[in-house]
């Protein structure tokens, strides 16, 4: 099932990875997955393209934590 996964290269996904998740550059006046985060934990993100928009930059993170997970087990 995850045998796709394991097919990623590593380095170009772990660049992916970061780059999602700190953008926008300059991180003005923070990151954006973190505005996302502060919003999913006083309950204000409520609006689909906001969910939407968290699990876009939080889904290079998720394969990059099965695929090191998976490295790791064998």
């Amino acid at each position: 099932m995850f045998n796709w996964i394991d097919k990623l290269p590593f380095k170009p996904l772990l660049v992916v990875a970061v780059f999602i998740a700190l953008a926008p550059y300059p991180f003005e006046p923070e990151p954006h997955l973190v505005d996302k985060f502060l919003l999913l934990s006083t309950g204000f993100l409520t609006r689909p393209i906001d969910i939407f928009d968290l699990f876009v930059h939080t889904a290079p993170m998720l394969l990059l934590a099965i695929k090191l997970a998976r490295m790791m087990r064998r």
